[in-house]
């Protein structure tokens, strides 16, 4: 079975899903490691300049990062899993507060799609995750809303199969959202993309398949 990271920020953090398996990463991104202290689990590794925490936790491997730097604590946080080897990524904690941090985890599954790896960004009511050039399948219990954003400009050859609002072959563009919010039918479902990058969200009613 592939190794998965978890990633906890410093966010608002919901435990939907969470269950790391023996042989996982788990990664503290600075103040994420707050989160992990309340689900008394310690990180494999805690990363980060510590603005959040103010001091580095005792034990445990630490990354320290300087205060004034190009990368998030998130940012280096999914740079240190690729760097360990893991494609599957979990990102929790990682919403919520700051818009600016919100926007920028955000596009860092875009990163991640584009080092052909796949992060997913879990939420109380939704996920997101980024597809390049890729599809992403639903099962038929499915319910509740999904939504797809082009990003970097257009995402061309969308396809969305299965929900109330199909679409075969069309472009959607990153300066307008007509993606947003499709629905579940009760049938089997898809979005896939042929040329380009999508970010897709969808409500936590939805059975994800393969990932």
């Amino acid at each position: 079975m592939e190794k998965r990271c978890w990633i906890v920020g410093a966010g608002d953090f919901c435990a939907r899903d969470w269950s790391p398996r023996e042989g996982d990463l788990v990664i503290a991104a600075d103040g994420g490691q707050g989160a992990l202290s309340r689900l008394h689990r310690r990180a494999d590794v805690v990363v980060g300049d510590f603005d959040s925490l103010r001091e580095a936790p005792d034990g445990g491997e630490v990354v320290r990062l300087p205060a004034e730097k190009d990368d998030t604590d998130m940012v280096a946080a999914l740079r240190l899993a690729l760097a360990r080897g893991c494609r599957d990524i979990r990102i929790y904690g990682a919403a919520g507060g700051r818009i600016d941090h919100t926007i920028a985890n955000l596009q860092s599954l875009n990163f991640l799609a584009r080092q052909g790896a796949r992060g997913v960004l879990v939420e109380e009511h939704y996920s997101v995750t980024s597809i390049l050039n890729g599809e992403i399948r639903f099962a038929a219990a499915s319910r509740g809303m999904l939504s797809v954003f082009a990003q970097g400009g257009e995402a061309r050859g969308v396809y969305l199969e299965g929900l109330k609002y199909p679409q075969h072959g069309f472009t959607l563009r990153d300066d307008y959202p007509m993606g947003v919010s499709n629905e579940f039918t009760g049938v089997p479902a898809r979005v896939a993309v042929t040329d380009g990058l999508l970010l897709v969200a969808w409500t936590k009613e939805a059975v994800v398949e393969g990932i």
